[in-house]
Formats: structure tokens, sequence, C-alpha cells
């Protein structure tokens, strides 16, 4: 089999962890029964590029048995499960180029792999996949009926691509489904990120000010479990609206210039680009943690943090300081990359069992609808989406109303009133 990872011998150790994942993800498992029966995705080459850990795993196994050939890569070169991807290649008979802390050449040359197949369907975690194939990769575009995207920094990426108007197929934007973002984002990141910033540092959060930057879906999740330990949460936003709502949810909001000075941890969530500054590094106290979540580390500006420092030191694993010309030290997480997965094992897998659920149910309405749809990014269609949530809800033992006929009358008349 075609594949590229550290070492097949750790097969056994990520069978386990995939397993234990398993027990996690009701919905996912719901899913793949029916396509083993149906095989909705018969005769599909399935390219992915996600993040390569135990749940990402259940996925493949799930698109696998609905027939696809799954070539999976990494999103991102930290956030690779060494023994999970052993034991996709070695126990699921899956192809995987994915290492743990891969260059930059290999993480490209692990892409160009998976594109290689020649792909009918491209599933993204960040539009890496999708914007190597059309800047460098036209050659296989002429196959590719269309993909699904499944994070707020590929949808950018691809929405801009839609409206340059170099956009060559269909994309499902999986990131802006409720069930995605309202959960994975929220509740996902916010534990996730918590739990890479205290494996990295093993610092006490409680009394500590925390600067979130961002206060999309993604910072108010993390804005909400950092209170929960004890931390006195700081917001930066350039959106009114949602400065306003961090406000109202009763967290400080302030100009990340201004927060620089008083913060002892920064989280950036953005999704752009150079959020943390030169000019902020040198506002910062004495052994501030600075690390990020969202998508990419550009939201860092590691290269200038790199110019300034006067030395830098490996202190912990995950740790680099950086000694300023004022003597202040920097401690930065992970390289800047996703503290969460670099640091942790990313988001737990009840919150990216309805993720990947919208992943493998959009790939099936692709392969039925692609050939009516332009080269637009889409919403998640509405019954696949309050579909996870329905059986998300009965894994969970919960059985909600239905609407009477008199109700469902009532709400679509307009000649009822008071």
């Amino acid at each position: 089999m075609d594949a590229d990872v550290r070492d097949l011998s750790l097969s056994g150790k990520g069978k386990s962890i995939i397993e234990w994942a398993e027990r996690e993800m009701p919905v996912l498992r719901t899913i793949r029964q029916r396509f083993a029966e149906e095989k909705p995705l018969d005769g599909v080459i399935l390219g992915a590029c996600l993040h390569v850990t135990a749940e990402t795993a259940n996925l493949a196994r799930t698109l696998k048995a609905g027939g696809a050939r799954v070539m999976l890569c990494a999103s991102n070169p930290l956030s690779t499960q060494d023994p999970v991807a052993a034991s996709l290649v070695q126990d699921y008979g899956i192809s995987v180029f994915a290492i743990k802390g891969e260059d930059n050449d290999t993480y490209y040359r692990h892409i160009n792999a998976v594109l290689d197949a020649r792909p009918s369907i491209t599933m993204d975690d960040g539009a890496d996949l999708v914007s190597s194939l059309h800047r460098d990769r036209r050659d296989v575009l002429e196959g590719v009926i269309g993909g699904t995207e499944e994070t707020t920094t590929g949808v950018i990426r691809l929405r801009s691509m839609e409206e340059k108007g170099v956009l060559e197929y269909p994309i499902v934007a999986v990131n802006d489904a409720n069930t995605k973002h309202l959960f994975d984002n929220r509740y996902g990141t916010g534990q996730s990120t918590v739990d890479g910033i205290l494996r990295a540092t093993n610092i006490l959060l409680a009394g500590k000010r925390l600067v979130v930057c961002g206060y999309g879906w993604c910072g108010r999740g993390l804005a909400l479990r950092a209170r929960g330990m004890g931390a006195i949460v700081i917001a930066t936003e350039v959106d009114p609206l949602r400065a306003l709502e961090a406000v109202m949810d009763g967290f400080q909001v302030m100009s990340i210039s201004e927060a620089a000075g008083v913060g002892d941890i920064f989280v950036t969530v953005t999704g752009d680009l150079n959020v943390i500054r030169g000019e902020h590094f040198r506002a910062m106290k004495d052994g501030a943690i600075v690390c990020n979540s969202g998508h990419f580390n550009a939201e860092i500006d590691i290269p200038t943090l790199e110019q300034m420092a006067q030395s830098k030191r490996r202190i912990r694993q995950n740790i680099d300081e950086y000694t300023l010309s004022n003597s202040h030290r920097i401690c930065l997480l992970c390289d800047g990359r996703l503290v969460n997965l670099a640091a942790a094992e990313g988001h737990p897998a009840s919150v990216m069992d309805m993720s990947f659920a919208n992943q493998a149910l959009c790939s099936e309405y692709m392969v039925k609808n692609a050939a009516t749809l332009g080269n637009r990014v889409y919403p998640v269609p509405r019954d696949i989406d309050e579909g996870i949530a329905l059986l998300k809800l009965r894994s969970m033992g919960i059985e909600i109303d239905t609407l009477t006929d008199e109700q469902q009358k009532y709400l679509d008349s307009w000649e009822l009133g008071t």
C-alpha cells in the first residue's frame, strides 16, 4: 500500500486509541453501518487533508465503508498521532501520508502524494489541499467533482477563491453547519485549547489574565472554559458586534495593544495574519505565554519575535523561551501551531462525532448533486444538519417534541394573529 508514516509497529497502540474514540462517536457509527450496506461512495477516490487523529480515523473508516478509496494526509505538521496513522495503514488498509513533526517540504510532498491518486472528491481542513490543487496541480482538476471544508480558515480562503472566480468545483462549507461550529468550535476548541495549554505548561489558570484574541465561536468557547477554571478573561476583537457580545457575556474587552501589557497568557483564534506583532511582544510582561489555536501559526508574527530575541532556548517540550532586549522572556507554545493538537489530542471524540458526520454525509451529498452545482461554496443542507442533531440526541437517550398539524399550520400562515 502507498503510504508514508513514522512506524508501522505502532499500529497496535493506534488501533486501541481508535476504538476508544469510536465509543464516543455513535452518530458516525450509525452512518458507517448504513454506508456499509448502501455503498453511496462506491468508486469515489477521496483525497483528504485532515488532522490525523483517532477521531479522523473513524471518519476514514466510515468513508471506506461507503465504498471510497481514501487517501489521507495531515493538515498540520504537528497534529498527527503517529500510532493512529500506523493503524490506519496496517489495520484498516487506508493510505496515509503523515508524520508528526514533518518539515514543510514533507508536508507538501504528502499533499502531492494524495493528489497523485487523482481524487474525485476533496476533503480539506484549512484548504491547503484545494489551494495546492488549484495552484500547482491543475492537471488533477478535471476529475474532481466536488469537495468539503472543515474549518473557518479554510472556508475564508475558499470564499475568496469563489469571489475571485478561480474556484473550479463546488465545495460544501462543513464548518458552517450548526452541528459543527456551534459545538465543535465552541465546546471542542474551548476544552481542547485549555487542555493543550495545561499539558504544555502545567500552570495554574486561576487568577491568570488570559487574553483571547478573537471572539468568534472558538473564542467564545475558550473564554467560557478559561473563566470556568478561574482565569480573568480579556477579549480582543475587530468586530464591534462580537466585542459587544463579549462585554455582555461578562468579559473584559480592550484592544490588543492595551491587553499586551496586562495579559499573562495570550491565545489567538482569529484565522487572520499577525494578530500578535512586534509592538505587542515589546509590551508584554516577563514570562508571558503566547500560543495559537487558529489553523495557521501566521496569527503570531513569529519571524519578528525571532528577530527581536537576543536568545532562544527550549525550556520545556512544547515551550520556546525568547529573551528580548529588555530582559523580558516570551514563552511561545508549540511553534505557534494549534496548541490543542500539538500539545494535546484535539477535540473530544463526542464533539467530532457531529463534525465528521457532516463530512461523511456531505460527501454523499456531493456524489449525488455535484453535477447540478456551480463552482461555489455551499452551506450544509438543512436536512443533513438537523438529521445529525437528532441522531446525536437519540444516542444520548433524549427525545424532543414535534409540531402538531395545528401548530405547523399556524406557523405557516399569515392570516392568524391576535
